[in-house]
């Protein structure tokens, strides 16, 4: 009993094959993202230089440079590594991240002033 095979033959339109080259994100739309990041990231990059430059307290100059500075991270982390557009479990782990992260800072301020007895030398 003999059988005969036939090559199946590849449609070039179906999603899983290497011939398909198609691709749901247009590229000139994220080359504009892009450019439209970039820009944002400078011109936050000059308030910050210009926020170092007036004439304020040190706290308040570190804080308006702190608050821009957390404004860049969010249109860089949201726009360029696509958090903003992510599922609901990469949510969850960067969630529980922060919450260790600020966990351990408290922690750590908590703790500056906590010596064993007999170590500290004034």
């Amino acid at each position: 009993m003999s059988e005969t095979t036939t090559a199946k033959t590849a449609d070039p339109h179906s999603p899983g094959t290497p011939q398909s080259h198609e691709h749901p994100v247009d590229f000139n739309s994220y080359v504009r993202r892009c450019a439209i990041v970039f820009a944002v990231v400078l011109c936050a990059v000059g308030l910050m230089i210009w926020a170092s430059f007036l004439h304020l307290e040190w706290s308040a100059k570190i804080a308006i440079i702190l608050l821009i500075a957390s404004c860049n991270a969010f249109v860089v982390a949201g726009f360029l590594m696509h958090l903003l557009s992510e599922r609901k479990m990469v949510y969850t782990i960067l969630g529980f991240t922060v919450s260790f992260v600020i966990g351990l800072f408290g922690l750590t301020l908590w703790a500056m002033t906590d010596f064993p007895l007999h170590t500290v030398t004034h």
